[in-house]
């Protein structure tokens, strides 16, 4: 039976505990969990990299809360603890500095930090109540995402989602953004069927009114079911057409940032180089659509460009080790928050590198009127 310890991570409140060595957010964070989750010592940096555990804390909901590193770590293996620190600050929704004596200047920069990335601070003393803590952040208002369909469709209307099983595909589930949109769907008391791009007239069929249906389809799948869209005929109610990487491009990124990223494509020169980006880490396949589609679709839009691509994927964004990038393309950010993704394009555009969405990309190369 699913319970909220099946909630995506991306779905996540995301809590870290910073602070300088010692300073107790180890005992803190297990006092936190009611479990031990970190170990905790009198040594200064036992922690070296941060730890995350899922909970729920009512009425917040799902977190995932993460110890680290003391900031006042020290030697060559320190910084790059206090670096990893750093890093979990950059998903961070609400940062809790536990308290430790002469630890000011630490504190006022983390605290800085917080309030240009718009991550909510607290601050925790040794001998406080842990109790007094959760009810403090269980009653903080976190910004949430817009919905993946909020604006498209409205109750008594149809979604239609195209699920490609290809090579691709894992077997005996479905991937998680086509989950995620059926979620959405049964959220809203939307009507909501599952084909794939063979069965969608039959589907479509069965819509009672196309002129309120909307058809989300595998980006690879957008020509066949753009296709099978138009052959319902001149002067026939016809539904809306999007891809599931576009509706999570649309809730946790910048549709402007992605469209402007499109436009850029066409001015890529020979021997310019291309980093392709994506949230998680999976086994490639032969027909994989990072280091094989997007590649071929990005070649066909800059008109035959003969372009160099690097590719990152999980937690990494290297795009400052590679300043000779001239072009992002980005995953649909699924298994990252909004934050995140944000984060990333707010880099791209602090580098003045453009950046698109997979599934704007790809609806372009597939559907060359598409977005005219």
């Amino acid at each position: 039976m699913a319970g909220f310890s099946d909630t995506p991570t991306a779905n996540r409140i995301r809590i870290v505990f910073l602070g300088l060595r010692n300073a107790g957010k180890s005992t803190l964070v297990n006092a936190f969990a009611g479990q031990d989750l970190a170990i905790v010592s009198d040594t200064p940096g036992t922690t070296t990299d941060p730890v995350s555990k899922s909970m729920e804390i009512l009425p917040l909901g799902p977190c995932t809360i993460t110890d680290t590193a003391g900031l006042d770590d020290v030697g060559e293996l320190g910084h790059l603890r206090v670096v990893k620190t750093m890093r979990a600050l950059d998903t961070a929704d609400i940062a809790v500095w536990v308290k430790a004596d002469g630890d000011d200047e630490a504190r006022g920069k983390v605290e800085e930090t917080c309030k240009a990335r718009k991550v909510a601070f607290i601050e925790y003393r040794r001998g406080d109540s842990v109790e007094g803590l959760k009810k403090k952040i269980a009653a903080m208002e976190v910004e949430e995402p817009p919905g993946l369909l909020d604006g498209l469709v409205k109750e008594g209307d149809s979604v239609v989602c195209v699920c490609p099983i290809d090579e691709s595909a894992p077997k005996g589930r479905l991937i998680l953004p086509q989950v995620q949109v059926i979620r959405a769907c049964l959220d809203s008391h939307i009507a909501c069927s599952v084909c794939q791009p063979p069965e969608l007239a039959k589907a479509l069929a069965a819509v009672p009114d196309l002129s309120r249906c909307l058809v989300v389809t595998d980006s690879q799948a957008f020509a066949e079911v753009r296709a099978v869209i138009d052959g319902l005929g001149d002067g026939a109610a016809k539904p809306n057409l999007t891809g599931f990487s576009i509706l999570f491009a649309r809730q946790k990124g910048d549709i402007e940032a992605f469209m402007a990223g499109l436009k850029a494509i066409p001015t890529l020169k020979d021997g310019d180089t291309v980093l392709v980006a994506e949230g998680c880490t999976h086994h490639r396949q032969c027909n994989d659509i990072g280091t094989v589609k997007i590649p071929a679709a990005v070649k066909k839009l800059s008109g035959g460009k003969d372009l160099k691509f690097i590719f990152s994927s999980g937690g990494g964004f290297p795009l400052e080790e590679h300043p000779e990038v001239r072009l992002v393309v980005h995953c649909g950010g699924c298994m990252l928050t909004r934050r995140e993704v944000l984060r990333r394009i707010a880099i791209c555009r602090e580098k003045n590198v453009p950046i698109v969405n997979y599934g704007i990309c790809l609806f372009r190369c597939l559907v060359p009127d598409a977005f005219a």
